[in-house]
C-alpha cells in the first residue's frame, strides 16, 4: 500500500510513470483510448451476444458451427483492443481505479465471463457442428451466463465514474 493506504505502491508506480503522465497530460491520448475501449467491448459484446443468441436458437438457419468460426476472430480482436486500451486508460488513474468497488467487480467478472468461454470451447467445441437443431441445456445455460456476465462488465464498465 502507498503511504495513504488506499492503494498497492506498483499502482502508484504506474500512475507516476511516463505512460501514467502521458495519458493524463496528452489532450488526445485519453479520449482516443477511451474510443478505443468502446470500440472493443462493441466487437468484444456484440460477438460473443450474437453467437450465444444462437446457440440459444436464436437464427437457426445460420449453421451453429459457421456462426462461432466468423465470430472467434472478431472477439478476439475485440478483446485485445480492450487489453490494450484498458491498460492504458488504467495507467492514467491506477491509484483511484484499484479500489474502485465498480472496478474490481468490473475485473472479476471478466475474469469469471473468461473462464466460462474456456470452458465452454473445452467442453463443446467440438459439438458444435450438431447443434442446428438445438443446443445441450449446459451449452445453453453457460451461454446465457455468458451474456449476462459481459452485459454486467459492460455496465460496471460504465458504472466506475460514479462510485
Amino acid at each position: 500500500m502507498d503511504a495513504a493506504g488506499a492503494a498497492p505502491v506498483w499502482a502508484a508506480a504506474l500512475e507516476a510513470s511516463a505512460l501514467g503522465a502521458f495519458m493524463r497530460g496528452a489532450s488526445a491520448a485519453y479520449p482516443i483510448a477511451n474510443l478505443g475501449h468502446l470500440l472493443g467491448l462493441t466487437l468484444l459484446v456484440g460477438s460473443v451476444a450474437l453467437l450465444d443468441l444462437r446457440l440459444l436458437g436464436a437464427g437457426r438457419r445460420l449453421p451453429a458451427h459457421a456462426v462461432s468460426q466468423v465470430l472467434t476472430s472478431t472477439m478476439l480482436c475485440g478483446a485485445g483492443l480492450l487489453v490494450v486500451t484498458g491498460g492504458l486508460l488504467f495507467a492514467a488513474d491506477a491509484r483511484a481505479l484499484i479500489v474502485n468497488g465498480a472496478f474490481l467487480w468490473k475485473l472479476g467478472l471478466v475474469a469469471a465471463a473468461c473462464a466460462n468461454a474456456v470452458l465452454f470451447h473445452v467442453l463443446w467445441r467440438g459439438a458444435l457442428a450438431d447443434w442446428d437443431e438445438t443446443a445441450p441445456r449446459a451449452a445453453r445455460v453457460q451461454a446465457a451466463a455468458s451474456i449476462a456476465l459481459w452485459l454486467t462488465v459492460a455496465a460496471l464498465g460504465r458504472l466506475i465514474a460514479y462510485v
